[in-house]
């Protein structure tokens, strides 16, 4: 198989994920991320010689981190993608349709959009809208082929470390317009993701709420989208296409999935 002579040849792994942690940031609408440890070493002897084991409790959000939006996350009108009534979808507690156990596995090729190189900088500008003319001059001659996973590139992910400025609520968020999850869904792509907290364009004023992007792709054809991804190696190494692999949980009726999405190229 060329895939396994390309491991043979070796390859370079580059992590597209952010560390979970306590304080991270998460939106209002999500449960924060908490872990502590249930027991400690030394809490008990296991073996009758000194033996322990240690064990923790985690609490979080399902898109809290960097995960993968399931399809049943957004409505409209009582409605979710396909067609399928909410009362239909969501009872006893979670989602019988559409959670995050049935968003499949991926490896598939990637494609990296980086769109503050495209604009000579280093990070967007807070609320800056990327349109569809924005990805298809990043895109350039590479192909974008359906099946393929795009990685859109904001740079906001630099205010990782900062949950106030990461979030934007006082100054908007970077990310893609409508013209831009349009484009996307025209191009076919299995799957988008972006390195904000909301994938969309998040503007102050009216518009705050509005994101135009999860309507296109997850409710009206099928599109999962990928969020608080780090794409800041890519962007160094200025790589263009890749292997993309991703593997959700299966969380049965959850409206996302943790994930640590992974970029492979050729050494």
């Amino acid at each position: 198989m060329d895939l396994l002579s390309s491991l043979e040849k070796g390859v370079r792994v580059i992590d597209l994920a952010v560390s979970w942690q306590n304080g991270m940031p998460a939106s209002p609408s999500n449960v924060p991320f908490s872990m502590a440890l249930t027991w400690r070493h030394g809490d008990r002897d296991m073996t009758g010689k000194g033996g322990s084991s240690s064990n923790s409790m985690i609490v979080t959000g399902d898109h809290v981190g960097t995960h993968i939006d399931a399809l049943c996350h957004v409505s409209s009108k009582g409605i979710l993608h396909g067609g399928v009534e909410v009362s239909e979808a969501c009872h006893g507690g979670r989602f019988q349709m559409l959670g995050a156990e049935t968003i499949p596995p991926m490896v598939c090729r990637g494609v990296f959009l980086d769109i503050p190189a495209l604009k000579g900088t280093s990070r967007l500008e807070a609320g800056y809208g990327i349109t569809d003319l924005d990805l298809q001059a990043a895109l350039g001659d590479t192909p974008l082929n359906k099946g393929d996973v795009a990685l859109i590139r904001t740079g906001w992910i630099q205010h990782y470390s900062d949950p106030k400025a990461f979030l934007g609520a006082e100054t908007g968020v970077p990310g893609v317009a409508g013209s831009g999850g349009q484009w996307l869904a025209d191009h076919g792509v299995r799957a988008a993701g972006a390195d904000t907290i909301a994938f969309d364009q998040v503007q102050l004023g009216p518009n705050f709420k509005q994101r135009p992007c999860h309507g296109i792709l997850l409710w009206e054809h099928g599109i999962h989208i990928i969020e608080v991804m780090d794409l800041e190696e890519l962007a160094r190494q200025k790589v263009k296409e890749f292997m993309f692999i991703l593997s959700p949980l299966k969380w049965m009726g959850a409206t996302a999935s943790p994930v640590r999405p992974l970029a492979v190229v050729n050494l």
